[in-house]
């Protein structure tokens, strides 16, 4: 872990660049958005394309390596299975909302101090290899007295519970390239590298026990490797990643995880890192060939929003819902991932607890992390920091305001504390915790976003009582006596809301598809498409009758709101993309670029049907386009099915 000052540089990749030929993951990837195929203009002068793209052969039972794992991608792919922040896929990951993560590995033997030979002391954690410039076969040396004869995975499954954590990541391989599962794939591993116990597996011990505790499993997996011989030379570079994709079959067919956290993608030297963004979409395409339900962090490419299903913010919380992509902030506990003796510069129980809160309203998770000691114990500091935790959770329905919830939308996020939303069985409400507790006599302001009633109010946990008013630009409410939490006080409000319109009946856009980058000339293929959600990444396009390069897409029809709200129209392109919504263009971004944002807001009427063209135009290496939207009483999605229309 530990992500290093130097960020990933972002400029254009261009196809033909070093890397072996993407591979298709399953049907599923290439059927992801169905359409229905249209007449065109230009069927008389090109042969009929398909409705959509065919379905893959089946991969090989037993693959023996990357290059024969599966067919290669080509045109026609899409590599957008579905949409992240709707999908039945990623349902759990977006309700649990708070993670353990673990970081656990040869490291840890050394609990953060190793002394050079001339009797000097280095301190570091999971990176006391590179940093403290350990040879390696001292690191291999002090790695082969390494037992973790202490780990107790149903203590780590209930500390997790306990604390209101409902899913648990740990390393399976770190950067030392160590794994700590019996790998068929080489020795530099827990059971046969290691004084443990070779009858023992932890990962397996840990996910038994999640399972029994209803706790999903996730594991992280570093792609830079500073122990495997072949990995920072291009030329042996491909006998690494065989061995790489070896070991994630190893993991994903023989403990199914929930989920996948990649690491170590950016580009670096002390090994060098080859690793490209063609690489990670022909890894992303494997694992989801393996494991159609994966849960897979943006890592495996190179971090960016068109990679995974989710972005990793570390050890940050962003200030704002995260555009485009689901996102997961990942924090530490004190100053090192792995564990460290000499530090013990621990967050406080409240300060957890309050980012927790932070990143529930505004749509993220919260992974938080331990570091067990050389014995597998995990530090009491830590244990009492989730006791802490899992307590504030637990009492009075304070979860509430986590579990479930996200961004308010409603109303602005206030300076006293975090606002978060939950719509349910239980109703609409919203979570407004205080963090700082007005002095006597002022009210805590609530600035609206758009029409809102608030039809009761309770505080968690307290008989206080909670007197709002309406105000001009939203609500205040008034407060009495002291605050029952020092933690943060949970003041949940039943609110009403303007009755959506009922969902459309809409089966899509009609796309006219040139098999050039300028929208010229007659299409080469019209049909429908169900959505705007489309990853082609280097080796895709929108049909097999399309090239990979060179092509460009014209979606024409009408859109539908259920809400009457302003309306904040986003767009995920590579390399042009425009949007216009009754003949108001609304986003214009036609200087080629890499994977980017761009967003602007229309007011719409709920069920009125207005006009919608969005273009596109793929020059060279990767393309993307996605169209989503959101408003106040809309959560950011891709624009559904029903709510487009061909005409």
């Amino acid at each position: 872990m530990r992500t290093k000052p130097t960020r990933p540089p972002r400029h254009r990749s261009v196809r033909g660049a070093r890397g072996f030929a993407p591979l298709l993951a399953t049907a599923l990837l290439a059927v992801a958005l169905p359409v229905i195929a249209l007449p065109t203009a230009a069927a008389s002068a090109r042969p009929a394309s398909p409705a959509g793209p065919p379905a893959s052969p089946a991969p090989p039972a037993r693959p023996a390596g990357p290059d024969r794992q599966q067919p290669a991608a080509g045109p026609g792919t899409n590599f957008a299975v579905d949409d992240p922040f709707t999908s039945d896929r990623t349902s759990w990951w977006r309700q649990d909302r708070f993670g353990m993560f673990i970081h656990f590995g040869a490291y840890s033997n050394l609990e953060g101090e190793y002394r050079r030979p001339d009797g000097t002391v280095c301190r570091d954690a999971e990176w006391i290899k590179r940093q403290c410039s350990i040879p390696m076969s001292a690191y291999e040396k002090q790695a082969s007295t390494f037992d973790p004869a202490g780990f107790d995975a149903k203590a780590i499954v209930k500390a997790a519970k306990d604390a209101g954590q409902r899913y648990i990541v740990i390393t399976a391989k770190h950067h030392e390239g160590y794994a700590m599962w019996p790998t068929k794939v080489n020795t530099w591993n827990l059971r046969d590298h290691s004084a443990f116990d070779k009858r023992r597996d932890i990962l397996r011990e840990l996910k038994t026990a999640a399972d029994r505790a209803g706790i999903k499993l996730g594991f992280y997996y570093s792609i830079w490797d500073w122990h495997d011989p072949d990995f920072a030379d291009p030329a042996t570079f491909p006998k690494y990643r065989e061995r790489m994709y070896a070991q994630l079959r190893e993991l994903v067919k023989g403990y199914a995880p929930a989920l996948l956290w990649f690491d170590g993608e950016w580009d670096t030297d002390n090994p060098h890192n080859p690793w490209t963004a063609r690489d990670g979409e022909a890894l992303e395409s494997y694992l989801r060939g393996l494991d159609p339900k994966l849960i897979i962090n943006n890592r495996v490419g190179k971090r960016r929003v068109t990679d995974g299903d989710y972005g990793t913010p570390e050890q940050e919380i962003p200030a704002a819902p995260v555009d485009g992509q689901l996102w997961e902030s990942c924090m530490t506990l004190n100053g090192h991932w792995g564990f460290a003796a000499y530090d013990q510069d621990w967050k406080s129980s409240a300060a957890i607890t309050r980012n927790l809160l932070a990143t529930a309203s505004r749509s993220g998770n919260y992974l938080l992390n331990v570091g067990p000691d050389k014995h597998g114990r995990v530090p009491q500091p830590s244990l009492d920091r989730l006791h802490d935790v899992g307590q504030w959770l637990r009492t009075a329905g304070q979860g509430r305001a986590v579990y479930g919830a996200g961004y308010a939308g409603l109303v602005e996020e206030p300076s006293w504390g975090a606002v978060s939303r939950s719509r349910s069985g239980a109703g609409d409400k919203l979570y407004a915790t205080v963090t700082d507790w007005p002095a006597a006599g002022k009210p805590l302001h609530l600035a609206a976003r758009a029409p809102f009633r608030v039809m009761g109010a309770r505080m968690l946990g307290s008989s206080q009582p909670v007197k709002v008013t309406a105000v001009k630009g939203g609500y205040d409410l008034k407060l009495s006596g002291k605050p029952p939490n020092p933690t943060a006080t949970v003041i949940e409000l039943t609110v009403r809301t303007p009755r959506p319109a009922p969902r459309g009946h809409g089966s899509g856009l009609r796309a006219d598809i040139f098999a050039n980058d300028t929208l010229s000339g007659p299409p080469a293929l019209t049909r429908i498409d169900r959505t705007i959600n489309y990853a082609w990444k280097f080796s895709g396009s929108p049909a097999p009758s399309i090239p990979a390069d060179h092509f460009s897409t014209r979606w024409t029809g009408s859109i539908q709101p259920r809400f009457s709200d302003t309306y904040t129209f986003t767009t995920v392109s590579d390399d042009t993309a425009r949007v216009w919504i009754d003949g108001r263009l609304l986003i214009d971004n036609t200087k080629p670029h890499d994977a980017t944002i761009d967003k602007a807001s229309i007011p719409l009427r709920a069920g009125h049907k207005y006009a919608i063209r969005v273009e596109h135009t793929e020059q060279t290496g990767e393309a993307t386009m996605k169209l989503l939207w959101s408003t106040p009483n809309q959560p950011q999605e891709i624009v559904p099915t029903t709510q487009l229309y061909r005409r």
